[in-house]
């Protein structure tokens, strides 16, 4: 397998993409941590879906917008599974409001989630990499939205421009050490954050369309992508994004 005896954080790996990345790094051979905030039933429901399949997991409980909570992490992944060979930065959240209406608590909470955790998990992993040697792969779940404006979520799209450009300067300040640090970029995805819009056929529609595709990702499509990208085959792959997004970004003005 693709990442035998290989270790893996998954923040937010209790719903949606962060979901289908514990379950796919899981069935590619790897030990998976798999980290939730609130949401303790869907967590173990991931842990489950592991186990069915012979993996090796643990659940923790953790607020990656706290720089002590992402340690935590790390500290508890090493005591259980012996070293961390994979972080992948999941965790995310969204307002959906925009530049007038956003509050500082809005505000604050999508940064912390979304920028403050990515930059503090690959500071708290690249730490434990360089001191148990090897190198390793650090994964951030970006989104298009990085890179392309989304009106009236604007607090999202600061923070996703902020891990663009902190994967970028990280990967290239730990490469001497052999860690590989890259974004994936997803477009829309079946997951709960875009269930309000998949659940208005007219709203689901005009999506649809302004996606070549022609529809939305499916998570484990995502998660496919993660698994290449922490795995050997992607050995020459850092500091840069890899966009997973049906040909959204090239046809159509931001959503």
């Amino acid at each position: 397998m693709q990442l035998d005896n290989k270790v893996a954080i998954v923040t937010g790996g209790d719903s949606g993409i962060g979901h289908a990345i514990s379950v796919g790094l899981a069935d590619a051979g790897a030990a998976v941590t798999v980290n939730y905030h609130r949401n303790q039933p869907a967590a173990e429901a991931t842990a489950q879906a592991i186990r069915q399949h012979g993996g090796k997991v643990q659940v923790i409980q953790g607020d990656v917008s706290q720089v002590a909570d992402i340690q935590k992490l790390i500290d508890q992944t090493v005591q259980a599974f012996g070293r961390l060979d994979i972080m992948v930065n999941n965790a995310g959240m969204e307002t959906r409001t925009s530049v007038l209406d956003t509050t500082e608590r809005q505000f604050d909470l999508v940064i912390g989630v979304d920028l403050k955790s990515a930059f503090f998990g690959i500071q708290c992993a690249a730490k434990q990499m360089i001191k148990q040697g090897g190198g390793g792969h650090i994964i951030n779940i970006s989104s298009v939205h990085e890179d392309w404006p989304m009106p009236g979520n604007t607090a999202y799209c600061c923070a996703k421009g902020g891990v663009r450009m902190l994967t970028r300067t990280a990967g290239v300040e730990l490469a001497p050490h052999g860690i590989l640090v890259v974004n994936v970029g997803p477009g829309a995805v079946n997951t709960p954050i875009d269930a309000a819009t998949l659940a208005n056929p007219q709203q689901k529609a005009r999506l649809d369309a302004a996606i070549p595709l022609g529809r939305v990702a499916e998570p484990a499509e995502i998660a496919d992508l993660v698994v290449w990208l922490a795995s050997g085959q992607a050995s020459y792959a850092t500091a840069t994004t890899y966009f997973m997004d049906g040909g959204l970004m090239q046809a159509s003005v931001g959503l």
